[in-house]
C-alpha cells in the first residue's frame, strides 16, 4: 500500500498547548468556583477560569479527530492499516489509560478509604467499573471517550471516503454529528438518565465531526489559516470577524449563565447550559486553530518553541497534572486562609502554575530518563526520540493524533 505523505503541521502543537493550558485552569479553579469562594470579591475570576476554559477538552477532541482524518482520509483502507492503527492505540493510549487509572484509583483508596488496611473484592470490582466508565479519576473520562471513538474510526473513515464524490453527503457530516449529540442529550435527559454522561462519546460527536470536516476540506481551510489579514479576501475577513465576535459573545454568555446559577440568582433550564457549552466549544475549536497558526507565524521564536514543547508533552501533562494539584492541595491546604482574601486568589493561581510547570518538567524528565515512561505517559514526542536515537514516524504517530 502506498502511504500518502501529508504536510507536517507544527502549528497543531501550539493548539495542544493552548488546550492543555485551558484544561488546567478548569481543574485548578474547580473547588473555588463550585463552592469555596462564592462570597469572594474575586469570585468572578474563579468562575471565569472554570467556565471560559472548558474549551480545552472539546478542543482536544476536535483536534484528535482532525489529525486522524487528515492523516488517513486519503489512504485506502486495508487490514494492515486498521491493524497498525489499533496496535498503536493499544500501546500508547489504552495501556497508559489502564495503568494511570489504577494508580489514581489506589492512591485515592489509600488516602481516603483505608484501602491497605481492609482491601475487599468490592474494591477491586469498583476498579473494574471505573476502568469501564472512565471514572477512576475526574479527568480520565477523556481518554475513555477517545478509546470509544477509535473503535468507531475505521467505520467513519470508510463511510466518509465513500462520500468523496458526493458533496451533498459530505456537507451533512457536521449536521449529523450535531443531531447525534443532541439526540443523545435528550434521550439521556428524558429516558436513560446516565450518571456518567460525560464518559460517552456521543456527548461530543459534534466536535469529532467538526474535526473530520475541517480535515476533509483542509486545503481550502488552510488558505484562511495562513493568510495575513491584509491579504484576506473580503469573504475571509467577514467570516473571521463573525467567528471571533460570535465566539466572544457566546463565551461571555456561557460564563454569566453559570455565574447566575452559582450565585443563586436563578436556576436556568439545563438545556441552556448544554446549548451555550456546545456552541462555545465549537466556535472555540476554530478560534484556537486560527490562533495557533497566527502564533506560529507571528510569535517570537522563544514563545513558539516553548508552546511547541508544551504541546508535544500535553498528553502526559494531561494524565499527570491532577496528581500535582492533589499534592499541592494536600500539603498547602487552605485552612486558615479566608476564601475572600488575596491570599486565596494567589493560592489558586499558584496551583494552576505549579500544575502546568511541574507537570511539564516531570513529563519531559521522565521521557528523557525513564525507559518505560511511555507505558504511563504515552508515546515519546518525536523531538525527544531523535535525541535518544528513536525513529520518527511523523504526523501519523499516536503522540500527534491523541492528546487530552
Amino acid at each position: 500500500m502506498n502511504q500518502v505523505v501529508k504536510e507536517r503541521l507544527p502549528q497543531l502543537e501550539i493548539f495542544r498547548a493552548l488546550a492543555i493550558f485551558s484544561v488546567i485552569q478548569v481543574h485548578a479553579s474547580s473547588f473555588a468556583a463550585a463552592e469555596q469562594a462564592l462570597d469572594s470579591p474575586f469570585y468572578y475570576v474563579y468562575n471565569w477560569m472554570n467556565i471560559f476554559f472548558k474549551i480545552g477538552t472539546p478542543g482536544f477532541i476536535f483536534l484528535s479527530s482532525f489529525v486522524l482524518f487528515y492523516n488517513y482520509y486519503d489512504r485506502p483502507i486495508s487490514r494492515k492499516l486498521v491493524s497498525r492503527f489499533y496496535k498503536k492505540r493499544l500501546t500508547y493510549i489504552i495501556l497508559p489509560y489502564v495503568l494511570v487509572s489504577c494508580c489514581y484509583f489506589f492512591l485515592i483508596a489509600i488516602l481516603y478509604h483505608g484501602f491497605l488496611q481492609d482491601p475487599t473484592i468490592a474494591d477491586l470490582k469498583s476498579l473494574g467499573t471505573a476502568l469501564l466508565t472512565g471514572t477512576a479519576y475526574t479527568h480520565l473520562y477523556f481518554i475513555f471517550i477517545s478509546i470509544q471513538f477509535y473503535v468507531l474510526f475505521p467505520l467513519f473513515l470508510w463511510l466518509f471516503q465513500s462520500f468523496r464524490e458526493n458533496r451533498l453527503l459530505l456537507s451533512l457530516i457536521l449536521p449529523v454529528g450535531l443531531a447525534l449529540q443532541w439526540g443523545f442529550f435528550f434521550w439521556n435527559r428524558y429516558s436513560l438518565q446516565l450518571p456518567n454522561k460525560a464518559s460517552i462519546a456521543l456527548t461530543y460527536m459534534a466536535y469529532y465531526m467538526l474535526g473530520a470536516v475541517v480535515a476533509i476540506y483542509f486545503p481550502a481551510v488552510k488558505s484562511w489559516l495562513t493568510v495575513k489579514w491584509s491579504e484576506m479576501s473580503r469573504r475571509q475577513r467577514t467570516l473571521s470577524t463573525a467567528l471571533w465576535i460570535g465566539w466572544f459573545i457566546v463565551a461571555f454568555a456561557h460564563v454569566h449563565l453559570w455565574l447566575i446559577y452559582r450565585k443563586g440568582a436563578g436556576v436556568p433550564n439545563s438545556l441552556w447550559f448544554e446549548l451555550f457549552w456546545n456552541v462555545h466549544c465549537l466556535l472555540s475549536s476554530l478560534v484556537l486553530l486560527q490562533m495557533a497558526f497566527y502564533i506560529s507565524r507571528r510569535g517570537s521564536d522563544t514563545l513558539v518553541a516553548w508552546l511547541t514543547r508544551l504541546g508535544e508533552l500535553s498528553f502526559g501533562i494531561y494524565l499527570f497534572h491532577p496528581f500535582v494539584l492533589l499534592v499541592y492541595r494536600w500539603f498547602f491546604n487552605k485552612q486558615g486562609l479566608p476564601s475572600e482574601s488575596v491570599g486565596y486568589l494567589l493560592y489558586i493561581i499558584g496551583g494552576s502554575l505549579l500544575a502546568l510547570m511541574g507537570s511539564l518538567v516531570f513529563v519531559q524528565l521522565s521521557f528523557r530518563w525513564l525507559p518505560f515512561a511511555s507505558w504511563l505517559l504515552g508515546n515519546v514526542p518525536a523531538s525527544l526520540r531523535r535525541k535518544s536515537g528513536g525513529n520518527q514516524e511523523g504526523q501519523s504517530t499516536p503522540s500527534v493524533d491523541t492528546h487530552s
